[in-house]
């Protein structure tokens, strides 16, 4: 157990860099999942048709297959996801500005997977929203943009929290494979650097990283349910 203690910095950089990726994913999908939420409740059918099948595809693909295609079709197709590379963001997040685009690769493939599930979630809670609550906003004039902006959204986002919560949980979990798609100093290539190539023994290695994710996962949930408690009263 002794490596816990001396491999401390290597652990401590391996979770920084997961939750650097983890944020951004979160922030990326939050905003992703809001877009596609909205083209699936809206009344125009095209529009409806897109977000339903961005969220049947992206819902029924392995993880896995999502990273493989961004971490080998995007440099397939000559991009090196160079977008991502915004300045300011990489002077916080310096792996979006290196010449290694793998970080990039990992962020917009957790970023497209989760979005699916944000949305799902946030249209359960549009769903949670008395439907005479939009009748009575169209009845007074409002359009469909005024409506979701000022009726609906605003108690949506309230009664979507915890599944949104439990979707981020999923992602922070998720967020182990990108280890295995080149992304080098996250939690899960850690443990392979550290087993592998450092010949330390399996078992420490694996608990040390196993408490770098619960660090995350733990008081989420627990925000969580204390949140779902306090939502609970409230009714």
């Amino acid at each position: 157990m002794s490596v816990l203690i001396d491999k401390f910095d290597v652990f401590a950089s391996g979770f920084w860099l997961t939750l650097q990726i983890c944020f951004l994913a979160a922030i990326g999908a939050l905003i992703l999942g809001s877009v596609v939420a909205v083209l699936r409740i809206s009344p125009v059918p095209p529009l409806r048709a897109v977000g339903t099948a961005y969220v049947n595809i992206f819902r029924n693909l392995p993880l896995t297959i999502v990273m493989f295609f961004a971490a080998f079709g995007l440099p397939a197709l000559g991009s090196n996801a160079d977008f991502l590379r915004i300045p300011g963001l990489e002077i916080v997040f310096s792996r979006l500005g290196t010449d290694l685009p793998y970080f990039r690769f990992g962020l917009i493939a957790l970023t497209l997977y989760t979005a699916a599930f944000v949305c799902e979630a946030l249209r359960s809670g549009v769903n949670a929203v008395p439907a005479g609550q939009a009748e009575a906003a169209r009845s007074l004039g409002l359009t469909f943009t005024q409506n979701l902006r000022y009726v609906v959204l605003p108690q949506s986002w309230a009664a979507s929290v915890v599944p949104l919560g439990s979707v981020i949980i999923a992602m922070i979990k998720n967020s182990a494979l990108i280890g295995f798609f080149g992304v080098v100093g996250d939690l899960s290539a850690t443990a392979d650097q550290l087993t592998s190539a450092g010949g330390e023994p399996f078992i420490p290695v694996a608990i040390g990283i196993s408490i770098g994710y619960l660090i995350m996962t733990v008081p989420l949930g627990m925000l969580l349910d204390r949140i779902e408690q306090r939502q609970a009263v409230a009714r």
